[in-house]
This record gives C-alpha cells, structure tokens and sequence, in this order.
C-alpha cells in the first residue's frame, strides 16, 4: 500500500457533533460530492456502520466498493479498509477529531491503490482532490446544522 495522503481543517463545532455527521454515511450524497450512493450493510451493537457500500465519482477514480469501518472506543476516529472494489485493490482511511467546546480538527488520512497502472503523484493528486472535496463538505454540512 502506498503512502497515505493527509489533510486537516478546524470546524466551528463539537467533535460529537462532527462525529454524527461522519458517522451518517446515508446522508453523504448530500454533502460528499463525489460520492453517488449509499447503503449500510451492517452495524455494530451501538448503532455505527460496520460495512458500507459506496458507489463514487471523484474524476479519474470511479468506483462502486465496499469498506469496513472501525469506531474508536473515545469515538473520536474511525478508520475503514477496502473489502471490495471495481477498480480499487486497497483502501485505507481515516478521520480523526480533536477539540473540546466549539471548535474541532478534523484529520482525514487516506491511502488508494488501484488495480490500472497510476503514476503515484498523480494518485495522491486523487487522493488529495478527494480529501479536500470531502473535508470542505463535511466542514460546510456540520455548520450549517442547527
């Protein structure tokens, strides 16, 4: 797996309240631009997505795949890996948040590795589209929430 592309923005909002929004994977056509569709296939005893299928857009990676997710006990980061993909061999991810009171940072991590020949920069300038696209959307859907 190649080297993961990492990025980070503060949102003027809890990190539970940031976490919700993370963890409401039917809701991210709304506000992940790339991502088409959602379907949760199964959950943990709490309620948080264990296994989630996606189907994406995001330029030159277009893809439906199927990731497993993994809660921290704190709940202040998931990680996920790539169980399977069209044109994905793996996928591994994250997000991680840090704050106390009204404002948060948000930490995405991610690491794709395709089954086409990519040259690896522009890989990560897929990955780093992805991030940012996905980081101004989750920062805009949180704050904008009442």
């Amino acid at each position: 797996m190649a080297d993961a592309t990492t990025s980070t923005i503060t949102i003027a909002a809890p990190p539970e309240r940031v976490m919700a929004v993370i963890a409401d994977f039917p809701a991210y056509p709304e506000w992940a631009s790339q991502v088409k569709s959602v379907e949760v296939l199964g959950s943990d005893a709490d309620g948080r997505a264990e296994r989630v299928k996606f189907t994406m857009d995001a330029g030159p990676i277009k893809d439906s795949y199927t990731l497993d997710y993994t809660w921290a006990p704190d709940a202040r980061s998931v990680s996920w890996t790539l169980v399977k993909g069209q044109i994905q061999k793996a996928q591994n991810g994250s997000y991680t948040v840090v704050g106390t009171g009204s404002e948060t940072t948000v930490t995405y991590s991610l690491a794709v590795d395709l089954n086409i020949p990519m040259i690896g920069m522009l890989r990560r300038k897929a990955e780093k589209v992805i991030i940012d696209t996905a980081l101004k959307g989750l920062k805009r859907r949180v704050e904008s929430a009442p």
